[in-house]
């Protein structure tokens, strides 16, 4: 059972994979706009660095299965 206590580079790549998600949802968000102002979304490659470096400094690069459950450990579903 993983600990309950998250070590800081874990809480960086996990605070990271949220501000990307969030800015992935956002990019996506086609309700914010006028129908016309229609362009492919942009994720800026700034977000997608500190996601990487956040999970590469947790070493869990390549290795999302463990991510993904570390997310889950701290964010249960309803």
């Amino acid at each position: 059972m993983p600990t309950a206590v998250l070590t800081d580079r874990e809480r960086t790549a996990v605070q990271a994979y949220l501000r990307l998600l969030h800015t992935v949802r956002a990019a996506f968000d086609t309700a914010a706009g006028p129908p016309e102002a229609c362009r492919p979304p942009v994720v800026p490659p700034a977000v997608l660095a500190e996601a990487e470096q956040a999970l590469s400094q947790a070493g869990l690069t390549g290795n999302e299965e463990a991510f993904f459950r570390l997310l889950q450990s701290r964010f249960p579903e309803p």
